[in-house]
């Protein structure tokens, strides 16, 4: 009976640790959109949402609730079960990715020791999402879009990781707690700084954020993967496509910009908690996301392609072997 109380005590202990995040994480896609909106019409010299609550905050909320009551159409062609799976595989990856991101030292669901294991093998499985999605509508513009999105997000894995492979040299852990422990005295977005921009740029190819949201280009794809796709299974899509913005976002933070360290050891500055510094940097990520949808125009798919192979995967291999021989010329490689 004390052992069964035990295990039941475990089981809610880690119910609550999920949805102390996975709440935060809901709330947080809905403010961002608010905030994406916010910052194309200030750079457009328009009016973003503005109506419905102060400043339009609700507006991200009317938008929920619509999409809740809107009905769901599931085209009578299209492979039901895959079909509506799709978005659920999509929003659960993008959600569970935010187990291994720590807030603080101790703020963490799980602190494994191969975190960056973790978020790779996840985050690629989320493709898999897309492509069930595009497939399962029987629509040659969502197969068309799928297909885009697989091939590109394959493409610029490649550079995120052979850029992070970068910050583990400077390391020598794959623990995230560890990667932002490494920085107290040093940044490392000073010394890799061209990693920095590359990574930055590929988190955006990634996320399939303009100027590389071709697979759901409407101009020749209608809305890509998501063409057929209505109410909360559209919506589904959005919440983990925003989901995992914000976790690129928190990713770079982590691994250039010190985590949920402060930049400046000061009072009162070093009385606020670590895991606003790091709302701070994931924000400041973020505002570069928007800023970069409303001033750049949309690549063409051979532009994109070339830019992931021919320039970024050549450079970061190129700066690993730079990054390795200083540490080793300097004898800088950490040790266990």
């Amino acid at each position: 009976m004390v052992n069964m109380i035990q295990y039941l005590h475990i089981i809610f202990l880690e119910i609550y640790k999920i949805l102390f995040l996975l709440v935060p994480v809901l709330v947080s896609v809905a403010m961002i959109v608010w905030l994406d909106r916010r910052i194309w019409a200030f750079v457009q010299k328009r009016q973003g949402p503005n109506v419905v609550g102060p400043f339009g905050l609700l507006q991200s909320l009317a938008d929920a609730l619509k999409y809740m009551f809107k009905e769901v159409i599931v085209p009578s062609s299209a492979n039901k079960v895959i079909f509506i799976l799709a978005p659920i595989v999509t929003m659960t990856l993008a959600l569970i990715s935010w187990a291994v991101i720590p807030f603080s030292a101790t703020q963490v669901i799980a602190d494994i020791n191969v975190g960056i294991l973790y978020l790779f093998a996840v985050s690629s499985l989320g493709v898999y999402g897309i492509i069930m999605g595009g497939w399962a509508s029987n629509s040659k513009y969502p197969f068309l879009g799928a297909i885009r999105s697989a091939a590109q997000m394959v493409s610029y894995e490649v550079s995120i990781g052979i850029i992070i492979i970068n910050v583990l040299l400077c390391v020598g852990s794959l623990n995230l707690n560890d990667i932002v422990m490494a920085q107290e005295n040093l940044w490392f977005v000073i010394p890799l700084f061209p990693m920095f921009v590359i990574f930055f740029i590929s988190a955006l190819a990634e996320t399939n954020r303009p100027p590389f949201d071709l697979p759901e280009a409407e101009a020749e794809l209608v809305a890509g993967y998501q063409t057929e796709y209505s109410g909360m299974m559209y919506a589904m899509f959005w919440l983990g496509e925003y989901a995992n913005i914000l976790l690129m976002c928190a990713l770079g933070s982590i691994l250039f910009l010190g985590g949920w360290l402060s930049p400046i050891e000061i009072y009162p500055f070093s009385l606020i908690p670590g895991f606003i510094w790091l709302i701070f940097k994931i924000l400041f990520l973020f505002v570069l996301f928007a800023l970069v949808k409303a001033i750049v125009p949309r690549y063409r798919y051979d532009q994109l392609m070339r830019l992931g192979w021919k320039i970024f995967l050549p450079l970061s291999l190129t700066w690993v072997v730079l990054t390795a021989s200083y540490l080793f010329y300097f004898n800088l490689l950490p040790t266990s």
